[in-house]
C-alpha cells in the first residue's frame, strides 16, 4: 500500500506541525522529500528543522519557494496553503493532495468527521471522550473494546497514528474548510454543525466556503450517516448534498430523527425510540449554544456505539476546551472567561447570551471580512452589558453597528453601557476591565475577530489574558 511513495520526489508545502508530520511519514516510506515554505529557513521552527535534517529531508524556504513545483511527482499542501495559488502553477490537479486526502485513502477503519463554522473542536472532543469512556467500560467488563484516536484540526495530525489503526479502531477528525475543499472521500459519519460565514480572507465568497464544508457529505453513500444542524440554513439544507441516512440536531425545535433540546432535556429520537439523555442543568460546559454541540456529539456517539450511561458521565464532567468560553478564575467575586477562540460575530453573540449577569466584554481585532450588523443589534438590545472594551482595527466597524452610540466612560454615567477604547496591550485591557467590574459581574474576552493586529494568534491572545488575570489583586 505504501510502496507507491518509494523513490518518488515529493514536495510538502508548509513547515508547520502537519507539514512536519507529512514529511516524516513519506520519508519513512522511501520518498525523496523536500519541505517548502514561504519563510526563510532561519525564520522557521528550529526544532522542526533539526528533525528534518536528521532524516535527510531538504528544506527550501523564502522567495521563490514554489518556482520548481513541476519537478515533483507529488505535492502535499498543508491546510493553510491556498489551493487556488497552486493551481495557477500549471500543475496537473491530480499531482496536488493533502494529508487529509492521504489519510482518507489509507485509513483502514471508519472515520467520524466533524466540521462547522464554530463548535467543531468541542464536538470532536466530546465524541472522542464518549467513545473512550465506552471502550474503557467494555474492557472493564471483559470485552475487547477498541482504540479511539482524535486528529485533524485538533489533536494529532492523523498520519501520525495511521500505523496504529485496524478495522476495529475509531477515528474522529475535526475538519476545516481548508482540509475539506479538495477531498474526494467523505467520512462514514459526517457531522455538519452551525455553518454561517468564515475565512472570507481565504475563500472567494460565502458560497465557496459553504461548498467546501459540504464536501464532508458529498461523497457519502447510502451506508453512511450524516448529522446536520437544523438551526442554520446552510447546514440544514445540506441534506440534499448527501446520499447518507440523515439525522438532524437542534436546540430550538423537535426533529424527525436525531437529537434536540426539549423542556430542558437533551432528547434522542431514533426510529420509534425517544429517550431523554440528560437534564441540560447537569451539563458542565457553559452556554446554551453548547447544547447544539452536545446534541451532535450524543447523536454521533450513539451511532458509533456509545451507551447513554457513558455519554452522561462525560457530559457531567467535561469542562470544555481551552480558549472556548473557558473560566479563567474568580477574583473578588468577578468571573473572568477566556473565549479568545471567538473570531466571528456569531460566536461572540453566543458567548454574550451565555450569561445573565452584568457583562464587561472585550471586542475587536483584525479583519476576517465579517458582517457585524447582527452583533450590533444583540449588543444594542442586551440589558446586562455593563461595559465594552473596544480593541483592534475592526472595533470602529463593530461600534458603527450599535443602534445607540454609547457615551465614553470619561463623559458621564448616563449611557446604556460604558465604552473604553485605546488599550494598547492585554495588560491595559485586563486592567480596564477589572476597574469597571464589581462582585457578581462577568468579564468576557470574546473578540469576534482575528487576533493578528495585536497578538500572534488566538492562543497567544487567550494566554496573555489568563496571565494578566492571574496577576490581579484580590479586593476586600
Amino acid at each position: 500500500m505504501f510502496g507507491r511513495f518509494k523513490n518518488k520526489k515529493i514536495a510538502v508545502i508548509g513547515a508547520g506541525t502537519e507539514g512536519l508530520s507529512s514529511a516524516l511519514f513519506l520519508a519513512k516510506r522511501g520518498a525523496i522529500v523536500s519541505v517548502l515554505d514561504q519563510k526563510k529557513e532561519e525564520q522557521l521552527d528550529q526544532g522542526f528543522i533539526k528533525i528534518l535534517r536528521e532524516k535527510d529531508i531538504k528544506i527550501l524556504g523564502g522567495e521563490g519557494y514554489l518556482k520548481n513545483l513541476k519537478d515533483f511527482d507529488l505535492i502535499i499542501r498543508s491546510p493553510g496553503v491556498n489551493l487556488k495559488r497552486l493551481k495557477t502553477k500549471d500543475l496537473r490537479h491530480r499531482n496536488i493532495t493533502s494529508q487529509t486526502k492521504l489519510f482518507f485513502d489509507l485509513c483502514p477503519c471508519p472515520i467520524i468527521g466533524v466540521t462547522g463554522t464554530k463548535g467543531k473542536g468541542t464536538t470532536s472532543v466530546l465524541i472522542y471522550e464518549m467513545l473512550q469512556k465506552q471502550s474503557s467500560f467494555a474492557k472493564a467488563s471483559g470485552e475487547k473494546g477498541f482504540n479511539v484516536y482524535l486528529g485533524g484540526n485538533i489533536g494529532r495530525p492523523p498520519l501520525d497514528f495511521l500505523d496504529k489503526l485496524n478495522t476495529h479502531s475509531k477515528v474522529i477528525l475535526e475538519l476545516s474548510s481548508f482540509q475539506l475543499q479538495d477531498i474526494t472521500k467523505s467520512p462514514h459519519i459526517a457531522v455538519m454543525l452551525m455553518t454561517t460565514s468564515e475565512h472570507l480572507d481565504y475563500h472567494k465568497d460565502t458560497k465557496e466556503y459553504i461548498d467546501a464544508k459540504r464536501n464532508i457529505l458529498k461523497f457519502q453513500t447510502a451506508s453512511d450517516e450524516a448529522i446536520l444542524n437544523k438551526d442554520y440554513p446552510a447546514s440544514n439544507e445540506s441534506d440534499t448534498h448527501t446520499q447518507a441516512k440523515v439525522y438532524k440536531v437542534s436546540r430550538s425545535t423537535d426533529v424527525m430523527e436525531g437529537c434536540f433540546v426539549q423542556d430542558g432535556k437533551i432528547v434522542l429520537k431514533v426510529a420509534s425510540t425517544i429517550e431523554e439523555i440528560i437534564d441540560t442543568r447537569e451539563i458542565l460546559i457553559p452556554g446554551e449554544h453548547n447544547f447544539e454541540n452536545v446534541c451532535a456529539a450524543v447523536m454521533a456517539s450513539y451511532l458509533a456505539g456509545a451507551t447513554k450511561a457513558n455519554m452522561v458521565k462525560v457530559l457531567k464532567t467535561f469542562k470544555g476546551l481551552e480558549h472556548r468560553l473557558e473560566l479563567v478564575g474568580e477574583i473578588s467575586g468577578v468571573r473572568y472567561y477566556d473565549d479568545s477562540f471567538s473570531t466571528t460575530p456569531e460566536t461572540a453573540i453566543a458567548a454574550i447570551a451565555a450569561f445573565s449577569e452584568p457583562e464587561i466584554i472585550v471586542l475587536g481585532g483584525a479583519s476576517k471580512g465579517s458582517n457585524f450588523k447582527e452583533l450590533g443589534e444583540v449588543i444594542s438590545g442586551a440589558r446586562n452589558i455593563k461595559a465594552i472594551i473596544g480593541i483592534g482595527k475592526e472595533w470602529k466597524r463593530i461600534k458603527a453597528q450599535f443602534r445607540i452610540q454609547p457615551i465614553r466612560q470619561a463623559q458621564g454615567k448616563n449611557s446604556k453601557f460604558k465604552i473604553i477604547e485605546n488599550c494598547k496591550n492585554m495588560h491595559e485591557i485586563v486592567k480596564a476591565a477589572s476597574g469597571v467590574a464589581k462582585s457578581g459581574d462577568v468579564v468576557l474576552l470574546s473578540p469576534a475577530c482575528a487576533s493578528f493586529d495585536m497578538f500572534k494568534n488566538y492562543k497567544d491572545r487567550g494566554d496573555l489574558f489568563k496571565e494578566e488575570v492571574s496577576k490581579l489583586p484580590t479586593r476586600n
